[in-house]
């Protein structure tokens, strides 16, 4: 169990130290990845060797159980040809092979318990690095609109903190109020002008001789509308 302790502790320590350095997530994430699988490899390789060493046992196992038998089978053979004190000696060498059967057994049995728990933590490890492959991309495309916010938000702050861009904007929106009202009030002036030149034509036709005619002959006219006198 202990390739799993050193490597949780290596991957935690990896996790750290990508994340303090993390200014790509991108890349930090399948940094991380590739270690983690590197480090599932070796893993495997020593579940594959403990695995091995299992096998190794129980073969072993089986061959003590073999030879035992095989020396209980001799001991009748000695019985039937009624040598007891050979039997004896099988019996014995009998007995031996029981006892390391016995021993084997047990680490045996202490070797299958310990793969089994091997397994179990390596499919746990391999479904949390498969879960991650697959949470990889959310996780970039979080961290790219983390990234974009914080661009935006960095940018207001900026120009929300430059009051002369601000004042520029002020000044130049009051010098364009400026001149349109200086537009307006030439226009006005025209206008006025204008206005004043032709009073001042009329007022010149009004005093011409032409003007003096036509007040004679409105005159003229008046008087003759008005009865004479009889004598």
């Amino acid at each position: 169990m202990g390739i799993f302790s050193r490597l949780k502790t290596l991957v935690a320590s990896n996790v750290n130290d990508v994340i303090s350095k993390a200014e790509k997530p991108e890349k930090m994430l399948n940094q991380l990845l590739i270690e983690m699988n590197e480090q599932l490899i070796e893993s495997k390789k020593a579940v594959a060797l403990a695995i091995a060493d299992e096998k190794k046992l129980e073969r072993e196992m089986q061959n003590q159980e073999a030879q035992a038998g095989e020396w209980e089978r001799k001991a009748m053979l000695a019985v039937q040809a009624g040598k007891d004190d050979l039997a004896k000696e099988a019996l014995l060498r009998k007995q031996e092979y029981d006892n390391a059967f016995g021993e084997y057994k047990k680490q045996w049995e202490a070797q299958r318990n310990s793969v089994g728990q091997l397994k179990t933590s390596l499919r746990e490890l391999q479904n949390k690095i498969e879960e991650a492959q697959r949470k990889k991309n959310l996780l970039i495309a979080r961290a790219k609109r983390a990234e974009a916010q914080q661009k935006i938000q960095n940018t207001i702050s900026s120009v929300s903190g430059n009051r002369t861009a601000f004042d520029a904007f002020d000044r130049m929106a009051q010098k364009v109020d400026q001149m349109e009202a200086q537009a307006e009030a030439s226009k006005e002036l025209e206008d006025f002008s204008a206005n004043s030149d032709l009073e001042k034509r009329f007022a010149e036709l009004e005093k011409s001789d032409s003007s003096a005619d036509i007040l004679l002959l409105e005159l003229k006219e008046k008087m003759k509308a008005i009865p004479e006198k009889s004598g």
